[in-house]
């Protein structure tokens, strides 16, 4: 058997082979992935936003980013690099002789290809007293002369050529490594163990280690363990927390502290400036002694905070501060309600401690608002919008328009919108009017049952309750749009009120109007009470007496009961033998059979529109486990807040008069047109009537909240029977047949029916 050989590459041939095979596998997904992308696109996205996002600060910082930022170009450059050696790497490959050439002794005697054995010995002879060493020929070439005209002449040595391509017969296996023979050598051996050692043994180890310690200081939204078990202590502490108190506890994150976050920084200009801030801004609980929010980096967070809400003017060295502030105050906040309802799930489910109320909670939620929007809690939500200041709310609120809040400016008339704002110019009018437009109209359904069950619409005690909430985002330009195809309605009403005012029939036209609705509400709620219910005979004579005018004489009445009851006899008979004709016995067979066969239908029926809605919405939960959405929805308008920031909502059920969360809240963050989320909560284990809140809030606009009302009616529940089974079981443990409720004598289960039996 052919043997191994292995030996380094002495003329570093192989070693280029596998260095252009690195270097492509390291430049062609580096490019892919990290070549930046179009930036045309970019601009034409900004230029898009523009006209409604061109004041908002995080509008003007992505704007002067993208003229000062070099990190595309230096990208560019490193790529291309890359690609320029890759590319030099296999023009050397390419040009590189090939070592193995495969033996062929027609070529070393000069002969054709399947030459005769005469031919191939006389060439022999001429080629020997040509090369011969005692003719003063080349040893090395009569060698190769002399192997070729053997494996051409001697049989053994011809099939060996033909068999493994070497007259010799099998070769061992040569391997060669692909690096150079430098690399092994004894004199560069001190030298390789000394890169291997600190490549393998130092920096490995620590780039490894540095990575590994830092990654588990943090969770998986990238928030610091230490600030989350710092929320949870003190919100177990203050189950009932106030906006002042909240705000020094998020003000207290690890997040904002040098030595927990190289971000955050601590200036000597601090002792200068957060003093002043302070001085101007008024009561903020500076003497507060309990740590850590006596500590000198949360008090500079709180005070940065609390001059983002009241829109102050900073200094340009702590202005840097304060955005990065801001910037992480949102996923705190939300980090604060993780951790509630986390509490609240022990405690429901524990017990022994108060969990965080309700208020506490939705408070986290309003202060997201207040710090993407810059506005304090009790501000009005109009001055979301621009060229909106403290003193244009008096044309707002005053006792002819009533606006205190975004709807009741959109449900305004044109010309009392312009009559309102009539101290903004044109050009500010069309602004803020676009800006309105691109605030979220949200219509929310919601749709109560209990899955997996037969009866999907009885709710029992203990039962788990699935609220489906279908959301459905609009624009409020939509909304105008509405209002403007109403107007005209509301118009042509106004002309035919004046012209009926003028013929003096105001009062007869609306009550007709108002008559014939009611009217036919009556016609529609009679038809269907006589459809459900048979008709019943009513006593004639005391109906006749009813209509008969109380002018009409005693005698006449009497007369018209008389002639009454004559005709009710002879109606009486007919419908009588009517009746009889009916209830034969093969008609009433009849009529039995199609009731039953139309009641097996309608079943049927049932149950297949039951089975379709069931497979349908497991395909639904399917494809929403499958499909990955992305979170970029629709961009917020926010005037002070220094990042690109997106809509993204809060939907749970409350209990507000116990104020409890029935449902943990559902961040919802891939609304863009229409979303639908499944509300999931244990129904009460009492019967009765409950009455529940479906509560959605946006973490980006003051008043866009919505509360929906959600009644529970709440039955018992059902015993558990088998599935259509014999009524006796075999008892476990007696052996003898008898009710299924078993005695205690059986307590091992009995399967019966595929159904377990206790």
């Amino acid at each position: 058997m052919a043997g191994q050989q292995f030996q380094y590459d002495d003329s570093g041939n192989t070693f280029f082979y596998f260095l252009t095979s690195f270097v492509g596998l390291i430049v062609i997904p580096a490019t892919y992935y990290l070549w930046p992308r179009d930036q045309n696109a970019e601009q034409l996205r900004l230029k898009s936003l523009r006209k409604v996002h061109g004041r908002c600060l995080w509008y003007r910082l992505r704007l002067m980013k993208a003229q000062q930022s070099i990190i595309p170009t230096l990208k560019k450059a490193a790529l291309l690099f890359g690609w320029a050696v890759f590319l030099l790497l296999a023009y050397k490959v390419s040009k590189l002789d090939r070592e193995y050439q495969e033996y062929n002794p027609y070529e070393v005697l000069g002969l054709d290809q399947g030459a005769s054995v005469s031919e191939i010995k006389k060439q022999y002879r001429l080629l020997s007293l040509k090369f011969h060493p005692d003719k003063g020929g080349d040893e090395d070439l009569f060698m190769r002369i002399a192997k070729a005209h053997s494996a051409l002449t001697n049989d053994e040595s011809r099939q060996n050529w033909e068999t493994y391509g070497n007259p010799d017969g099998p070769r061992a296996t040569s391997f060669g490594i692909a690096l150079p023979a430098w690399i092994v050598d004894s004199k560069n051996s001190m030298l390789v163990l000394l890169v291997y050692g600190l490549a393998f043994m130092v920096i490995l180890p620590v780039v490894v280690g540095t990575w590994w310690y830092r990654s588990i200081r943090y969770s998986g939204d990238q928030i610091l363990i230490n600030t989350t078990q710092l929320f949870m202590h003190f919100m177990y502490k203050t189950p009932n927390m106030n906006m002042k108190r909240l705000s020094m506890v998020l003000t207290a994150a690890f997040e904002f502290d040098p030595r927990s976050n190289k971000e955050a920084t601590i200036r000597p200009t601090d002792n200068i400036q957060v003093p002043q801030l302070i001085r101007e801004l008024g009561n903020i609980n500076v003497k507060k002694k309990e740590p850590p929010f006596c500590y000198p980096y949360s008090l500079k967070a709180r005070v940065l905070v609390m001059a983002h809400l009241a829109r102050m003017e900073v200094s340009d060295d702590i202005e840097e501060d304060q955005r990065f502030v801001v910037r992480k105050s949102p996923a705190l906040l939300q980090e604060m309600v993780n951790v509630g309802c986390q509490l609240t799930m022990m405690a429901n489910s524990r017990g022994g401690f108060h969990a965080p109320r309700l208020v506490s909670i939705e408070n986290c939620m309003k202060l997201t608002q207040m710090i993407v929007q810059g506005l304090q809690e009790s501000k009005s939500p109009l001055l979301q919008l621009p060229h909106f200041e403290e003193e244009h709310l008096r044309y707002c609120v005053s006792k002819k328009y009533k606006v205190r809040s975004l709807q009741d400016l959109v449900s305004l008339k044109d010309s009392d919108r312009r009559s309102m704002l009539r101290f903004l110019g044109e050009e500010k009018y069309d602004e803020v009017m676009a800006v309105l437009a691109s605030f979220p109209s949200i219509t929310m359904d919601t749709k109560l049952q209990v899955l997996d069950d037969e009866d999907s619409n009885n709710i029992t005690a203990g039962s788990i309750v699935t609220v489906t909430v279908t959301l459905t985002r609009k624009r409020m330009a939509e909304v105008f749009e509405k209002e403007q195809n109403v107007t005209p309605c509301l118009v042509v009403g106004e002309e035919a009120s004046t012209e009926d005012a003028a013929t003096g029939d105001v009062s007869k036209t609306k009550a007709k109007v108002w008559q014939n609705k009611t009217k036919a509400a009556k016609k529609t709620k009679q038809s269907k009470k006589k459809k459900l219910t048979k008709k019943k005979p009513l006593p004639l004579p005391a109906a006749k007496a009813k209509q008969a005018n109380g002018s009409a004489s005693g005698s006449e009445v009497v007369a018209v009961a008389k002639e009454d009851e004559e005709d009710g006899s002879d109606k009486g008979s007919e419908s009588e033998e009517g009746e009889g004709n009916k209830d034969s016995p093969s008609e009433r067979d009849e009529e039995s059979d199609k009731q039953s066969d139309t009641e097996q239908d309608e079943i049927a029926g049932d149950d297949e529109e039951e089975w379709e809605a069931l497979q349908q919405s497991i395909q639904r939960r399917e494809r929403a486990l499958l499909e990955t959405k992305s979170k970029v929805t629709h961009p917020v308008y926010s005037l002070y807040y220094p990042e690109e920031k997106h809509e993204w909502w809060w939907l749970y059920i409350a209990d507000r008069k116990d104020q409890t969360l029935v449902s943990m809240p559902y961040h919802v963050c891939t609304l863009k047109d229409t979303e639908e989320v499944e509300l999931k909560f244990p129904a009460p284990s009492k019967t009765g009537n409950f009455q529940y809140s479906v509560i959605l809030r946006s973490d980006s606009y003051l008043g866009l909240d919505q509360i929906r009302p959600l009644k529970l009616e709440v039955h018992e529940a059902k015993a558990v029977l088998c599935c259509n089974c014999v009524v006796t079981v075999l008892c476990c443990n007696c052996a003898s047949w008898r009710c299924m409720r078993p005695r205690q004598c059986c307590v091992v289960t009995v399967l019966c029916c595929n159904c377990v039996v206790l």
